[in-house]
Order: C-alpha cells, then sequence, then structure tokens
C-alpha cells in the first residue's frame, strides 16, 4: 500500500539554531508518525467464495444438482471430466490409520462409516450416492501412507468415524451402489472433494500447487453450489495480519498483492508487501495463515474512511454474486444414467458439510 511522505522546501523554512534544530526533529518524528498510522490503524478486507480446496466434487453442489434432479452418476460426471463408473477390486480392504494404529476395514464397511460423517445424511439420496461412490474411490487411490496404510482417518484424507456414523439413509445409498467407483481411462482416478465451491471448482495443479495436471480434475462451472459459505468476508487488523504473516514478512506490514489465479480464480502466487521489501507465498499457504475459508480471495485495505483495493497483477475481477433468492441458471441435464434416481428428501443446510473432505492428500 503506498505510504505518503509530506515533501519540506527549503523555502518555507526560515528559522536558525536550536529553533532549526528543533524543527527539523518534530519534522521526522511526523513522517515517522505518518509512516506508521496506516499500519497500525488499517484494516485488510478480504472477500472470498467457497469453502475447502476446490478441486474435484462440492459436496453443496452436489446437494444442489440432486436437488435438481441430477443422478448420482450424472453428478460425478460433471465433476470428474470425462470419467465412467466401475466395480472395485472383490474383497477390498481399507488399511485406515486410527490415532497409532493401523486397522484393515472391508471397502463397504468403511465407507458406511465415512458417508454421513462427510455429508448430512439428510440430504437427497443422489448427493449420498454421489458420495459414496467418490469415498469409495478415494479410499482406493488415496495411498496417504504410502506402503503402511491408505488414509487417515480424519479431514487429511476422509472422516471415518465407524459404525458410530452409520445411519439408515447413508447405509442404503451406500448399498445402492455397492462397489462403484470412478474410472478414468478405466482405471481408479482419485475423487478429491470438498464442502463448497463458490460457483466453480478448479484445476488441480493450480490449487495442489506442485502436483501434476490430472485431466478428470478440470475447473467447471459449479451454478447450484448455494451453500452457506458460497460467499464471505473477513476484516483483520493489520496488527493481526502481521503476526499471522510474520514469517514471510519483511519490516512492517503494508499489504497483499496478487499475482496469478487459476480458472476459478483462486489464488496461485500472490506477494506480501512489507516495508522493506515482498515475499512471494503460494495461494493455499497465504490462505492457511490467515485462516481463510479457501483460496478464492480478494484483498482492499481500509484506512479511516478511505477504502483502497490491493493490486492484483492476475487481472480477474471479483465475480458477481448470485442475488439472494434467485436460481442460478445451470447446464443442461445430461442423459439419466441407470443409476438410481434421488432427490426424494429434504435437504438440511449446507453448513453441516464437512469443509476439507480430501483436502490435504494431494
Amino acid at each position: 500500500m503506498p505510504v505518503i511522505v509530506p515533501t519540506y522546501h527549503r523555502s518555507s523554512v526560515h528559522l536558525s539554531g536550536s529553533r532549526r534544530a528543533g524543527a527539523l526533529l518534530a519534522g521526522v518524528l511526523t513522517i515517522l508518525v505518518l509512516w506508521a498510522v496506516p499500519a497500525a490503524a488499517s484494516t485488510l478486507l478480504v472477500e472470498g467464495a467457497g469453502d475447502g480446496h476446490g478441486v474435484g466434487m462440492s459436496q453443496d453442489g452436489a446437494l444442489g444438482y440432486a436437488q435438481h434432479g441430477w443422478s448420482d452418476a450424472a453428478i460425478l460426471a460433471h465433476y470428474y471430466s470425462g470419467t465412467t463408473l466401475g466395480q472395485a477390486p472383490a474383497n477390498a480392504v481399507v488399511r485406515v490409520l486410527e490415532g497409532a494404529r493401523v486397522v484393515d476395514v472391508p471397502i463397504e464397511r468403511y465407507v458406511r462409516g465415512v458417508v454421513s460423517a462427510e455429508m448430512p445424511s439428510s440430504w437427497p439420496l443422489a448427493a449420498l450416492e454421489a458420495q459414496a461412490i467418490a469415498s469409495r474411490t478415494y479410499a482406493l487411490t488415496d495411498h496417504a501412507g504410502g506402503s503402511r496404510f491408505d488414509v487417515f482417518s480424519d479431514t487429511r484424507s476422509q472422516v471415518y468415524n465407524g459404525v458410530a456414523a452409520e445411519t439408515a439413509a447413508t447405509n442404503r445409498a451406500v448399498a445402492a451402489t455397492a462397489g462403484q467407483i470412478v474410472l478414468y481411462g478405466g482405471q481408479p482416478a482419485i475423487t478429491y472433494f470438498f464442502a463448497s465451491s463458490g460457483g466453480m471448482t478448479e484445476d488441480n495443479e493450480d490449487s495442489f500447487i506442485g502436483s501434476q495436471p490430472e485431466p478428470w480434475l478440470r475447473a467447471v462451472e459449479d451454478p447450484y453450489d448455494g451453500g452457506s459459505s458460497a460467499d464471505w468476508r473477513v476484516s483483520i487488523s493489520f496488527s493481526s495480519a502481521a503476526a499471522r504473516l510474520r514469517g514471510l514478512l519483511k519490516g512492517s506490514f503494508r499489504g497483499i498483492e496478487v499475482l496469478s489465479r487459476g480458472a476459478s480464480p483462486r489464488i496461485v502466487t500472490a506477494e506480501v508487501l512489507g516495508s522493506r521489501g515482498a515475499t512471494r507465498v503460494s495461494g493455499p499457504e497465504l490462505a492457511a495463515l490467515l485462516g481463510l475459508q479457501s483460496t478464492w480471495a480478494y484483498f482492499s485495505v481500509k484506512s479511516a474512511s478511505t477504502l483502497t483495493k490491493e493490486p492484483d497483477a492476475s487481472g480477474s475481477a471479483p465475480a458477481a454474486s448470485v442475488p439472494p433468492g434467485a436460481t442460478p441458471a445451470g447446464p443442461a441435464l445430461p442423459p439419466v444414467p441407470a443409476a438410481p434416481q434421488g432427490g426424494s428428501q429434504a435437504p438440511v443446510t449446507a453448513a453441516s458439510t464437512a469443509a476439507t473432505g480430501g483436502a490435504e492428500a494431494g
């Protein structure tokens, strides 16, 4: 953020001796105060969208599509581009890390312990079925622990709460999709998912920085994602922002400049601006340090009564929000596959979905 320093002209100062020294000292102190005040009094305003990493299936979006008559297979085909459904290996077992021990759990029992931990059981059947298939596929493709185990039992992979998580509705969804997994090119395709897209998902390499592009994990529009976290705003004092970013900050905190964004447009790279220079940071690291729900974020600075947008070299303007109560125009429905059709149950609010399903496994 630019800092304005007053310029003093020789023609305006006609003092001598101690008076001149005193005036000079006062001028220096005034400059230092003017330099310090913006950092102390300013607030970083952040406007964003979505909840989670943005790659793969949005759970709130799956709810929206189910409410509009989409089947589980159609929902999955939308979020995982170019995929089909196939069958898991017979008698597949998932190695789950629970605390310090690894437990072998038959795949169907494992999925029953995941679905209602990741999605409200009162949601439409098609959404629960899509979650069951995505969770089953994810368990068989994650390999979070290498040769030791397959998945964590928490949000580092996906939440597994065992028998305690099972409900009649979610068990029905698991049974209706028994053995079904997502395939790309005939092979199981890792099925990342998350809570809310904010209206568009993201290419995997622009959210999981350093990963190779995967053809089934492409950004897609998500017009039926209308969860409570679709749009959000937070205010962070400059002092708090400086504390959170202290490992990256050079000098006093001055603001944030976005350098590049992905397709959604989530932040890929940015710079933390300090009085002694700038430090480059990835979007995911920046969001984690600031405690943001996602990397889909735009920054402004409020100082006194002035609101100034932070520099953004990405050239991507904030997306317009859907007016409250409006129905977004979604894509045309694809042919309905033979999979069971859901959508008969009344949904609850999207706020109860898990926020980070599969967030840290990439």
